[in-house]
């Protein structure tokens, strides 16, 4: 008799052990069931992955939630299998959220207002192409929705503070009667890297410029961080994998003298009142799906929220007509634009957008680069497999297998990559490992390659020839590898 998939899928990996040193932060946003120790003593025995042969499970890259069938035109955009029928309602229901194009508050319909004044995008979508990434501007005159420009400086004590004139982001858009920030201008230095075999891979380092600044030059100490969004897909199950196993995996000192030396991002909840540990965001920033839902809504779109009270979004205190300015907060949604039940319906279909099924996990040629990954020092960082949480509330993502391809944790990626500007506890050349999966449907979701947290990158191998830091002897090793052999490592990350 065929057994039904939750019952296997925790077989296969999952480190058990605290790391010395990394107490847990906590993790109030699950309730989750301790694992039996029968169940910690199968995972360890399944901990290694098959290196050279298909693992049991492996093309479910999210577990039974995995969408067995994606649609072509769609595939980032699926529901989680396993969702009872109320949850396909929410989850639709967050969908048209997600979708709706906000306008200028106040209005007539509560949960529709409370655009601005100054913005990126009218809806969430505009950055998050069909679910998945953003793209830079092909052409350097075109607008960015979904790359935008970061801003903090640093205090005395290490704290985290806006541009005293444009706040912590640049937003190229406006109600009207007001007037945007000014417009993100980006122009591209080619770069040659030769290969072993004498194949040339052409990389682009972007230069950046703001345009029209309305409130006068950035200040001088002002850093500066571009960043695409980040593609959708399997965000639940990263957020339902044990803390616990994810710091097991850092080596902050590099204990084991390997050259890699992955450390955590501690960030603040605004949501729970208390540190936990940074997921979600490029430099892991974001403790929660929901938190990094309410961040991005107000930063980018300029809704208020419980978790980001402020009306005006992102204005700073020098722009004194952005603040006082009409906006769409609502005594029925507890003076916020974003109310809580919106904001859960947002989360709820952020948690359980499927990752699609891998198509190609036991191809012979495939399976030839999953060797090459692994024996190029790649899973050092871009970890393959874990198993999520037992969720007694949330079966969809409880217990599952999952091959997210990444550690969760920063990594020291080089000048390269370098942007010099501070993220919590991250520095300015760490970088959270991306998960890889859904790789290979990038150009099929946005209809073009832009990979990297600049979207730089314009395929999988300049993204790879990016890399330094503790990632030097990994890009090495590529770098080292005949036409066939690079080939085949492409297929199996394109695999994913």
């Amino acid at each position: 008799m065929r057994r039904p998939v939750f019952l296997v899928l925790f077989l296969i990996n999952g480190p058990m052990a605290m790391a010395e040193g990394h107490p847990p932060w906590g993790e109030p946003h699950l309730t989750a069931v301790s694992r039996t120790e029968a169940e910690i003593s199968r995972i360890k025995a399944a901990v290694a992955t098959a290196q050279h042969t298909p693992s049991p499970y492996e093309n479910r890259s999210g577990g039974a939630a995995t969408a067995m069938s994606p649609p072509a035109q769609s595939p980032f955009s699926q529901p989680s299998s396993g969702l009872t029928a109320d949850q396909l309602l929410d989850f639709r229901l967050g969908e048209a959220l997600f979708e709706k194009l906000w306008v200028q508050g106040p209005a007539s319909t509560i949960s529709s207002d409370g655009l601005g004044p100054l913005y990126n995008a009218r809806a969430c979508s505009a950055c998050h192409v069909n679910d998945g990434r953003g793209y830079p501007p092909t052409d350097p005159t075109d607008p960015t929705p979904g790359l935008v420009l970061r801003l903090s400086q640093t205090s005395a004590d290490g704290s985290r503070q806006p541009d005293p004139n444009y706040g912590f982001q640049i937003q190229d858009r406006a109600i009207s009667g007001h007037v945007a920030e000014g417009s993100l201008r980006i122009t591209y230095n080619t770069r040659p890297v030769p290969l072993a075999d004498g194949y040339i891979v052409e990389l682009r380092e972007p230069d950046y410029m703001l345009t029209s600044p309305t409130y006068g030059a950035l200040d001088d100490q002002t850093m500066t961080s571009p960043r695409i969004a980040s593609p959708m897909i399997g965000l639940g199950l990263l957020e339902a994998i044990p803390e616990a196993d994810i710091l097991a995996n850092a080596d902050p000192d590099d204990k084991d003298g390997d050259g890699i030396s992955g450390r955590p991002n501690r960030v603040w909840s605004r949501e729970f009142d208390q540190w936990m540990l940074g997921r979600f965001g490029h430099k892991a920033g974001s403790p929660t799906i929901r938190q990094q839902t309410a961040d991005a809504a107000n930063g980018d779109i300029g809704l208020s929220s419980g978790l980001f009270p402020a009306p005006h979004g992102d204005c700073s205190e020098q722009q004194a007509d952005c603040r006082a300015a009409r906006n769409g907060n609502s005594a029925s949604q507890r003076n916020q634009e974003l109310g809580d039940t919106a904001l859960d319906l947002m989360t709820f279909y952020a948690a359980n957008l499927a990752v699609p099924v891998r198509e190609k996990a036991d191809d012979e040629l495939v399976l030839s680069g999953k060797s090459l990954f692994h024996r190029s020092g790649c899973a050092a960082c871009h970890q393959p497999a874990f198993v999520t949480h037992r969720l007694p509330d949330n079966p969809a993502r409880s217990f599952q297998l999952i091959w997210p391809y990444t550690d969760l944790l920063l990594h020291d990626m080089g000048d390269g990559l370098a942007d010099h500007r501070p993220e919590r506890q991250a520095t300015g050349r760490e970088w959270r490992t991306p998960p890889l999966w859904g790789l290979g449907r990038t150009e099929q979701v946005g209809g073009k390659k832009s990979f990297l947290h600049d979207g730089r990158a314009r395929s999988v191998l300049e993204a790879i020839m990016w890399h330094g830091g503790e990632a030097v002897a990994a890009r090495e090793n590529v770098r080292q590898l005949n036409t066939a052999d690079r080939a085949a490592l492409i297929a199996f990350l394109e695999s994913l």
